[in-house]
């Protein structure tokens, strides 16, 4: 069963601005993503712009926003097939199993100055 549903859009340059910031990027990023963002030379600024819309897309299908955990505890990684997964850490994961728990799916995607991320969270059955 469907029990959030959030999306999200974000401007790349808004990103580009901070990849002159390291302490912004610390921020708001896991270092997981900083890493992975950076071997994409220069395709990080995308990559980190996919995952912020990610993770504001996270909060919303909370339905409880980002106040109650920082941005940095929400990993958008990739799995071994490169699908992109989300691993979540201190106050993000009990946010999430306050919510209810169960599974997270997140598609992202970018088309020229813009990144778009959705997240559905389904509980079990």
């Amino acid at each position: 069963m469907i029990s959030g549903i959030g999306i999200d859009i974000v401007h790349v340059d808004r990103i580009r601005r901070w990849m002159n910031e390291p302490g912004i990027l610390k921020r708001f990023f896991h270092p997981a993503e900083i890493e992975t963002a950076s071997l994409r030379k220069k395709g990080a600024a995308l990559s980190l712009a996919a995952r912020f819309a990610a993770k504001e897309a996270f909060g919303k299908a909370l339905g409880s926003g980002l106040a109650n955990f920082a941005l940095k505890e929400v990993a958008v990684v990739n799995d071994d097939l490169g699908r992109p997964i989300m691993r979540l850490e201190g106050n993000a994961r009990r946010e999430f199993e306050r919510h209810g728990g169960g599974k997270i799916h997140i598609s992202m995607t970018h088309e020229g100055d813009n990144a778009v991320a959705i997240v559905i969270l389904e509980k079990g059955s």
